[in-house]
């Protein structure tokens, strides 16, 4: 299961990504936020890193106005390697070198398409482990 939340600035980019999500055949638990007033982004952030944590989501996706105040909560939680991704190339090597298991997005920032493709490249790309791994290690020192 993928796990997703945003705040109001990312509200329809969100809805979007969901439908996406299920075209894409995954299964998608949709953590809010359900309207466009404003809330507190870290709310949401904690809410999706505990899910993940306990295991309810394999992966999440965080979106917020630019993506940085979610990376920065989300990251707060240990075994949380989240990731503010701009593009394909960066949505890549968060998998690949990083282990990444939440992407942020950034929805005053990204396009429809691009925010799609930094999600499709994201959750296909696997972690290449090897002298990654090690490195990923030392993140929870």
């Amino acid at each position: 299961m993928i796990l997703i939340a945003s705040d109001h600035a990312a509200f329809d980019l969100k809805q979007h990504l969901v439908a996406f999500l299920k075209e894409m055949h995954h299964e998608v638990g949709d953590l809010g936020v359900d309207q466009i007033e404003s809330v507190d982004y870290p709310d949401f952030a904690h809410r999706l890193a505990e899910g993940v944590q306990r295991g309810d989501g394999v992966q999440g996706i965080l979106i917020c106005g630019t993506g940085l105040g979610m990376s920065m909560a989300a990251n707060r939680h240990a075994g949380i390697r989240a990731a503010l991704c701009h593009d394909a190339y960066t949505a890549a090597m968060a998998r690949k070198h990083n282990d990444a298991n939440v992407l942020c997005l950034g929805a005053r920032v990204l396009g429809v398409g691009v925010a799609e493709q930094v999600v499709r490249v994201f959750l296909s790309t696997p972690f290449e482990g090897g002298r990654h791994q090690r490195r990923v290690d030392k993140i929870e020192t």
